[in-house]
């Protein structure tokens, strides 16, 4: 039999949606299994005013609870006659047990007495009668709400409860509300309430009234009549899975309406035209074969509408917006981006660390600084500063005053019509890339440039005022500025150190009241980073011995940990590396003894020795060179013919020789081995 819980509710938030589905079904799922009620499988599912679990093939009855405890030992439990002591009898006084019915096993430290006590299944209704109530109040949403006079919180006012197992209501009260088999349909379509007779009923029913409950299906049809309402009028949709998530978890019953607006407002940006439709009212923008913005759009209603009054009502919220674009627009193009810098003295940075001018005045400096490290030709050298330059400059305008989210976008196209270079335009648009998880990092160098200087001035800032991420809450967004700096690092191979680069953020705060030094932010800094580059590596698929070996050698070169990974786990394949890592082991443990790094070699007599120190020469010549030239799984390989005379080395030579100078010799041997093979990583934490 199935069993069916659904909880009626005021219009959710749609982001609230998909958290509450995987709620759903990890709550359900371990409610039952924890109560003993077996079922095949189990899902959720969500509309805007439903939240529902659904179970099939649940079992008439929990399992019975088989329990063992254990008591006292055998030899505490009868005396030398066999009888019972005091000790058995309390012990089975205390499990409401006779003493007879007590058994003796072995256990690990000797015989104990065990009792063994099953507690009888009972109706899975009864038990889930008990159960409903206190599911429904586990469900967490971030701002839950009380109405009325209630004590009860929930994402929004709960209406109405079902709970059914097959045929029968499992009754029980919650919030006021009784649960029944009572459901309703699609608002102010659907007046009637449904009755259900049995879980199985409940997709079907609700379809004819209107409501489609399975959110992917409702996600597969708003897409299929998105491409065929675009087709219709000669256009496409472009695939964009949050809009997609968004507009499922807004409608009950999606209907598409296509609406257009005035062809003048194409001369805009598009994005100027795109983010209003899309951000602030869930349209999709309709575009031509040739990837062209047409004067369309793509809307969706919830459940059968006069679609002739919802377009005429979404083309007029859409042309107001517009005509305020419009406007902003050509306001700010008045005066040219470079003339706005000077304003951003107006607004805060932060508290206690100056303006957004003063911020700009530092990425000009950071920009300077990597444009010299990173070897920018002058041309180049000379953009990017522009850039920097200009980086902030459309905080200050009036279309991102009211589109935030366009900031360094509309930089970038202010910064067009004044004729920038276009190296100029495209590092300001892409200076704040990448954005959010997914997003790509910047494509151009002088892009990743500006981007790497402004998230590093964010980040150092943050953490010299004491504003570091605390479990969950990062209000300014420092972990996705760090795995930006990450993302951009790796993507355009700079061949950067992180300390220097946090020295040089650092000092551009000289002026400023800091509540942390230097060394305690690069310290703080440096681990945050790690952490960042352990989760893009394991993410990538790297095994977690060979990311901490490759981290555990220093991080403050990205590229080179990356490389030093790379090259691990190619020569983790190789049957040589095991035997190496076997070798490196040993050194290492060895070396730890080790009271000097000089190696004399008139001190070396064996013939073990000699041949190891002679081959360590030439092959830690090669690992040198090949390190130099970045060529580290290639030294890597070079480093695995050390095997032979290293084992003839510890099969030979006595390294813990009496004579002391010897000894040391050897171990100082051992030492440099072990400590130029380091360079691969902390090869210690590998599992071989």
């Amino acid at each position: 039999m199935d069993f069916l819980l659904e909880i009626g509710t005021e219009e959710l938030p749609a982001r609230f949606v998909v958290p509450a589905v995987t709620q759903l079904e990890e709550l359900g799922g371990e409610m039952l299994r924890s109560h003993r009620i077996t079922y095949q499988r189990l899902a959720g599912f969500a509309t805007p005013r439903r939240l529902t679990l659904y179970v099939w093939g649940v079992g008439d009855q929990q399992a019975d609870l088989v329990e063992e405890v254990k008591g006292p030992s055998r030899k505490a439990a009868f005396d030398e006659q066999g009888r019972p002591t005091r000790a058995a009898e309390g012990f089975a006084r205390g499990q409401g047990v006779s003493v007879a019915n007590l058994v003796v096993k072995d256990a690990p430290g000797g015989e104990y007495l065990f009792a063994q006590k099953r507690a009888l299944g009972r109706e899975a209704g009864q038990v889930l009668r008990e159960l409903a109530p206190q599911f429904i109040s586990g469900l967490s949403f971030p701002k839950p709400m009380r109405w009325g006079d209630r004590e009860v919180k929930f994402a929004r006012p709960i209406r109405w409860l079902v709970c059914l197992l097959d045929r029968e209501v499992v009754d029980f009260e919650y919030d006021l509300l009784h649960s029944g088999r009572l459901t309703y349909g699609i608002r102010n379509f659907s007046r009637e309430p449904v009755s259900l007779e049995r879980p199985e009923d409940y997709f079907e029913k609700l379809e004819q009234a209107g409501v489609i409950v399975d959110q992917s299906r409702r996600r597969r049809l708003i897409w299929q009549q998105a491409l065929e309402a675009a087709a219709a009028v000669g256009g496409k949709v472009l695939p964009n899975e949050s809009l997609l998530d968004e507009v499922t978890n807004l409608v009950e019953n999606p209907t598409p309406i296509c609406g257009g607006f005035d062809p003048r407002f194409l001369e805009l940006p598009p994005e100027v035209v795109i983010t209003p439709m899309q951000d602030h009212q869930r349209y999709f923008p309709i575009w031509s074969q040739s990837d062209q913005l047409l004067p369309r759009f793509l809307a969706f209603a919830n459940g059968p509408v006069n679609q002739d009054l919802v377009r005429a009502g979404n083309e007029k919220v859409l042309r107001a917006r517009l005509y305020d674009a419009e406007f902003f627009w050509h306001e700010d193009l008045k005066s040219p981006l470079a003339q706005k810098v000077e304003r951003l003295q107006q607004i805060v940075f932060l508290e206690g660390l100056g303006t957004i001018y003063d911020k700009t005045q530092r990425l000009l400096q950071l920009t300077r600084y990597l444009g010299g490290l990173l070897k920018l030709t002058p041309g180049q050298r000379q953009d990017a500063e522009r850039a920097a330059l200009l980086a902030k400059a459309d905080l200050v305008t009036n279309m991102v005053y009211e589109f935030p989210e366009l900031q360094g976008i509309m930089g970038a196209a202010y910064a067009a019509v004044d004729e920038e270079r276009d190296g100029v335009c495209r590092a300001i648009r892409e200076h704040y890339q990448p954005r959010h998880a997914g997003d790509e990092p910047p494509a151009s160098k002088l892009g990743a440039v500006v981007a790497t200087a402004d998230k590093i001035d964010n980040l150092v800032g943050c953490f010299a005022m004491g504003l570091e991420p605390t479990g969950s809450q990062d209000p300014y967004a420092l972990r996705r500025q760090a795995l930006g700096i990450c993302h951009i690092i790796l993507a355009h191979r700079c061949d950067l150190s992180l300390r220097s680069l946090i020295e040089q953020a650092y000092g551009g705060f000289s002026q400023y009241q800091l509540q942390a030094s230097l060394e305690e932010v690069a310290g703080r800094l440096e681990e945050f980073f790690r952490a960042r580059l352990r989760n893009i590596f394991m993410d990538q698929g790297y095994a977690y011995d060979l990311v901490e070996a490759s981290l555990g050698s220093g991080s403050d070169r990205i590229v080179t940990v990356n490389r030093r990974l790379h090259a691990l786990r190619a020569q983790r394949q190789t049957p040589e590396f095991e035997a190496l890592l076997t070798a490196f082991t040993r050194a290492s443990n060895l070396a730890r003894h080790a009271t000097t790094d000089a190696i004399d070699p008139a001190l070396l007599t064996e013939d073990g020795e000699v041949g190891l120190y002679q081959a360590w020469s030439r092959i830690k010549k090669e690992i040198m060179r090949l390190e130099q030239q970045d060529q580290i799984e290639q030294a890597l390989f070079a480093a695995a013919s050390l095997l032979e005379p290293i084992g003839h080395f510890f099969d030979e030579v006595l390294v813990m020789a009496p004579e002391d100078a010897i000894r040391a010799n050897r171990l100082a041997l051992l030492k440099d081995i072990a400590s130029t093979l380091r360079k691969f990583g902390d090869l210690d934490k590998i599992v071989h």
